[in-house]
């Protein structure tokens, strides 16, 4: 996230305005997670998070229920929990803010809640006695989800995260993408600072 401030032409930061919050914590958290060898595959991702911004509640929905999608299946039994309940939340909550039923789950939701099933049965019966407001879902659930959901892929039992985490920040990077409208609009990196940063990265 700094080298995306520093590409935006933005003073260098790690919360760089011109990406969405919940975005960028999901940048860091997944950079602090992997390998030396795996960031410079990162690196090559810096470019389309630059312009991803916006207040649409969406985006954090989004977010939120990509990173425990993609942490679900290959997380710990104990951890399955709880981002099977995430899932649900954050399904939920998108539906709700794109006027569809709650009940009415996202086929890809469906698909992973359906491959851990002991997970989303508890899950369900859980859910059953919570409510989260959108407003409480942006300030707490959405940044715990993304937090753990990270955290958790880091620490399962898996030959190498690294390639996990990458497609968990880089399929965020599309729903994001998809909901601001900016596909074809990103905005421009200059050439030298882009061959700087990759020199500082080691990307190709």
């Amino acid at each position: 996230m700094e080298l995306a401030s520093y590409l935006s032409g933005e003073k260098w930061s790690d919360h760089p305005r011109c990406t969405h919050q919940l975005l960028a914590s999901l940048a860091r958290s997944v950079n602090d997670c992997t390998t030396d060898a795996g960031r410079s595959r990162l690196a090559l991702l810096i470019p389309s998070v630059i312009g991803l911004r916006g207040e649409d509640v969406r985006i954090d929905a989004a977010v939120a229920l990509r990173a425990a999608r993609t942490a679900l299946p290959v997380v710990a039994a104990d951890r399955q929990r709880v981002m099977a309940v995430a899932v649900l939340t954050a399904d939920r909550i998108l539906a709700e803010l794109e006027g569809r039923s709650p009940l009415d789950l996202d086929e890809a939701s469906r698909r992973v809640l359906d491959d851990a099933p002991d997970a989303a049965r508890w899950a369900r019966h859980f859910s059953r006695e919570i409510s989260v407001s959108v407003n409480s879902f942006r300030r707490h659930s959405a940044p715990s989800t993304v937090r753990t959901a990270v955290l958790s892929v880091a620490d399962a039992c898996v030959v190498d995260p690294d390639p996990i985490l990458h497609d968990m920040l880089a399929g965020a990077i599309v729903d994001v993408e998809r909901i601001v409208g900016q596909n074809g609009s990103r905005v421009g990196v200059g050439s030298d600072a882009w061959t700087e940063a990759c020199r500082l990265t080691g990307a190709n």
